[in-house]
C-alpha cells in the first residue's frame, strides 16, 4: 500500500517538475521575441523573474518529496513514540499540532529566501525581519488556539461516528464560509491597517459602480500592503454584512481612476455572474471527494506506516496526502476559472470602457513583473486567469 501511494505522489512530484521545466523552457525561449503588452525593459525583467520563481517552483517540490519520504518512512511513527498521552483526543491535537508546526519550521527557510532574497531582488518586498517575526507570532497564536479546537472537533468526530468523514466535511467547510465572513473585519486587521477610502469623488464612483449590480458593502477602504509588498491588487472582502471593498495602496498610486474602476468593474463582473458562488460550490465539491477519501483508508495502510488508524494519523494523512488529490481537480478549476475571467473583463470593459480595462491590466503586468506567456501546461494545471495577452485580444487590443 505505501509503494501504490509514493507512486502516486512520486508522479505529482514529476509532473509539477516536468510541467516548470517546460515554462523555463518556453519563457527562456518568448523572451528572446519582440515585447508584447510590456515594454521591452520590462517584458525581460518578467521572464527573469518567472524563470527565477519557477527554478526557486522545483527546488521547493523536491524539498516537499523528501519531507513526504521523511515522514511516511519513519516520521509518523517517530511522532507517534514521543506523544504518550492516554487522553486520545489530547494526543490528537497535540499530535496533529506538531505535525504541522514541524513541517512549517522545516519550510521556513524558503519563505524567508523568498521574501527577503528573491522577492527583493525584483523590487517586490518591503518586509523587514521585525515585521516577519511578528506576522509568524501572530500566525502562530491564531493556529495553535483557533487551529487546536479545530483539530479536537475532527478528531471527536472520528473517534465516535462511522461516518465522521460526512460530518467533518460539513464541519470543516462551515469553518471556510465563517473565515471568509469574518476575515476582513477580525483577521485581516492583525496583519494590516485599514483606513477609509478619502477621496469622496472616487469613494461615489466605486458606491454608482458597486449599485450596478446591487452590491451593498460596510465600506471602501484602503490597505497599506506596500508596507511588505509593492504588488498591485484589490479585492472584495467578507460575506454579508462583512462585505468592504480593499484597495492596496499600490494600486492607487499606479492605477487612475478609470483604470481603478475598470478593475473594480472586473470584480463586479464576479459578483453579477455569481462566480464566487459557483467557486463556493466547486471548493465544497473537491472537498467532499477527499474527506470521502481520507474517510475511507483501509487499515492495511496504517499498519504498513507502523501507526494505528487513530484520529490523529488519520489527518496527519489527509493534510500529507490532501495536495495530491486536490492537483487533480486544478486543471477542471482552471478552465471553469479562465472562463469567468473572460466574462469578468466584459463587464468591466462595460463599466468604464475597453481601453481603461486594459491599460489597467497592462499596467498590473508591468508592476507585478508578470510575464505575459506561458505553456499551455502551465496554463493547464495552474493558470486560473487566462495570459494577459489573451484577455487583451479579447478585449479588442491588438498585441
Amino acid at each position: 500500500m505505501i509503494t501504490f501511494i509514493s507512486a502516486i505522489y512520486f508522479l505529482y512530484i514529476l509532473i509539477k517538475v516536468y510541467v516548470s521545466v517546460m515554462e523555463i523552457g518556453y519563457v527562456s525561449k518568448a523572451r528572446l521575441d519582440d515585447a508584447v503588452v510590456l515594454t521591452p525593459a520590462a517584458y525581460v525583467k518578467a521572464a527573469e523573474y518567472k524563470i527565477a520563481n519557477e527554478r526557486f517552483s522545483i527546488l521547493a517540490t523536491l524539498y516537499d518529496y523528501a519531507l513526504f519520504l521523511f515522514w511516511i518512512s519513519f516520521g509518523l511513527r517517530w511522532l507517534d513514540g514521543a506523544i504518550q498521552i492516554d487522553d486520545q483526543l489530547i494526543k490528537s491535537t497535540l499530535f496533529v499540532d506538531a505535525f504541522i508546526a514541524i513541517g512549517y519550521v522545516l519550510t521556513l527557510p524558503f519563505d524567508i529566501y523568498k521574501d527577503f532574497v528573491l522577492d527583493k531582488k525584483f523590487g517586490f518586498s518591503n518586509i523587514d525581519a521585525k515585521l516577519f517575526i511578528s506576522d509568524l507570532f501572530k500566525s502562530a497564536i491564531i493556529f495553535f488556539v483557533a487551529g487546536s479546537l479545530i483539530i479536537w472537533i475532527v478528531s471527536f468526530l472520528i473517534a465516535n461516528f462511522t461516518y465522521w468523514w460526512l460530518f467533518g466535511f460539513v464541519f470543516i467547510f462551515a469553518i471556510i464560509i465563517l473565515v471568509n465572513a469574518i476575515y476582513p473585519t477580525l483577521i485581516a486587521p492583525m496583519f494590516n491597517k485599514f483606513t477609509v477610502l478619502e477621496d469622496k469623488e472616487l469613494k461615489d464612483s466605486i458606491e454608482e459602480l458597486m449599485s450596478k449590480v446591487s452590491l451593498k458593502s460596510s465600506g471602501i477602504y484602503v490597505m497599506d500592503a506596500s508596507k511588505r509588498d509593492n504588488r498591485l491588487n484589490a479585492y472584495f472582502g467578507g460575506l454579508g454584512k462583512s462585505k468592504r471593498v480593499v484597495l492596496f495602496d499600490t494600486l492607487i498610486k499606479k492605477l487612475t481612476k478609470k483604470e481603478l474602476l475598470a478593475v473594480l468593474g472586473h470584480e463586479l463582473g464576479h459578483f453579477k455572474h455569481k462566480d464566487i458562488l459557483k467557486n463556493i460550490f466547486m471548493i465544497a465539491f473537491v472537498m467532499f471527494v477527499l474527506f470521502a477519501i481520507f474517510g475511507n483508508l483501509p487499515k492495511e495502510l496504517f499498519f504498513a506506516l507502523g501507526i494505528s488508524d487513530a484520529p490523529y494519523a488519520i489527518i496527519s494523512l489527509f493534510l500529507l496526502l490532501s495536495p495530491v488529490a486536490t492537483f487533480v481537480f486544478m486543471p477542471l478549476i482552471g478552465i471553469v476559472s479562465r472562463k469567468n475571467e473572460y466574462k469578468a473583463d466584459e463587464f468591466g470593459s462595460e463599466c468604464e470602457s475597453p481601453n481603461d480595462l486594459a491599460n489597467a491590466l497592462i499596467k498590473l503586468s508591468e508592476e507585478n513583473k508578470s510575464f505575459p506567456k506561458s505553456h499551455y501546461l502551465s496554463i493547464f494545471f495552474y493558470h486560473t486567469h487566462p495570459p494577459v495577452v489573451e484577455r487583451l485580444r479579447k478585449l479588442g487590443v491588438r498585441v
